[in-house]
């Protein structure tokens, strides 16, 4: 740190993500990536593509948000693009958090809402989850502060059902409420028609995951047209190119082959039930996942020695040190062939 780094920042701890080692060729099974790679189309770059990147990209994604706005049933003044649902999240914390109204967000979630309140200045009230890890939402009720949702959550899995939402937004009518929806398209539902009926309702979601673009950096947000606009107010005051050439193309050409897509979300959830069997025969535990990952641990062995074992004989996992989940492993669903090499060298192991 120097000593020129403004004071408001001397504090701040960086969110961590997960490790990518380059050491050696590893499974990765740690960061959620998708196992299959992107549609036919994605992986088809035409050489204009390429020449065009001497040209700015459009700061109003005019075609991107039309063809989202067509995939998901509503008009493009809903739809807000993002270099990657973090950015999206955090420019919505700057909108709605700051000001002394604070933010309220589960002690078990994404671990990047602590970082962007931090970042922001923004006071917390961080809510605990049930022992079983699922959300309560009367915890949620009359709040009076920006309230954050990872539906489905990370690390669990676990999912609240529409209705449960619903009940938090008729609570909270004068504030914001966030759903966080990165991993919603392997098996929860998606907030999205609410957001026709709810003008405190911002639903955000990623290329990331389920259409295999984590390294494209694309994330959106649908929402009243009210909110969509505070949220194009601070991109443009940050930076209205803030989404490349490149990945707006591709990403409107993803959902042009949306079908291949929600085949391999199939697979992936095929892949996940038939792990909770495999797990559950080995003698391990976890809560019911709606995502694209699991979060395991077996009765009597050591969830950070699992880790490093794993990571040894070349299968990375995510392992969390923090209270409550240090028993714990979060492993990502990965091809049959993947998760048959996991499941050996845990047979291994233990």
């Amino acid at each position: 740190m120097s000593r020129f780094l403004s004071k408001q920042y001397e504090k701040l701890t960086p969110y961590t993500p997960g490790e990518q080692p380059r050491e050696r060729a590893y499974i990765k099974l740690n960061t959620n990536e998708s196992p299959y790679p992107p549609s036919p189309g994605v992986v088809a770059i035409k050489k204009e593509q390429l020449e065009d990147l001497r040209l700015y990209s459009d700061p109003e994604a005019h075609g991107l948000r039309r063809a989202l706005a067509q995939q998901y049933g509503v008009n493009p003044e809903n739809v807000h693009v993002g270099n990657g649902s973090d950015e999206v999240l955090n420019f919505a914390f700057m909108a709605y958090a700051t000001d002394g109204r604070g933010a309220a967000f589960a002690d078990i979630t994404y671990g990047f809402y602590p970082v962007f309140a931090q970042l922001n200045d923004i006071p917390v009230s961080i809510i605990p989850l049930r022992e079983d890890f699922s959300l309560c939402p009367e915890d949620y009720f009359s709040l009076h502060q920006t309230i954050v949702i990872a539906n489905p959550n990370a690390p669990t899995g676990l999912a609240l059902r529409l209705e449960q939402v619903e009940e938090i937004l008729l609570s909270n009518p004068d504030s914001v409420v966030i759903i966080d929806e990165a991993y919603v398209d392997f098996g929860a539902q998606s907030c999205v028609p609410l957001t026709k009926r709810y003008d405190n309702l911002l639903v955000v979601q990623t290329f990331s995951k389920s259409r295999s673009m984590a390294g494209a950096r694309l994330g959106f947000a649908i929402g009243h047209a009210d909110l969509i606009a505070d949220l194009e107010r601070i991109r443009f005051s940050t930076n209205p190119y803030n989404v490349n050439r490149l990945t707006l193309a591709l990403g409107e050409t993803a959902l042009q082959e949306q079908s291949y897509y929600d085949e391999n979300c199939k697979r992936i959830i095929a892949t996940r039930e038939a792990c909770k069997a495999r797990f559950h025969q080995m003698g391990f535990v976890f809560p019911d996942s709606k995502a694209n990952f699991l979060f395991v641990k077996k009765e009597g062995a050591n969830g950070k020695l699992l880790y490093e074992e794993l990571k040894r004989k070349g299968v990375l996992v995510r392992h969390f040190e923090a209270p409550r989940l240090s028993d714990y492993n979060r492993i990502t669903i990965g091809t049959p062939q993947q998760m048959e090499v996991l499941f050996q060298c845990l047979e291994e192991i233990l």
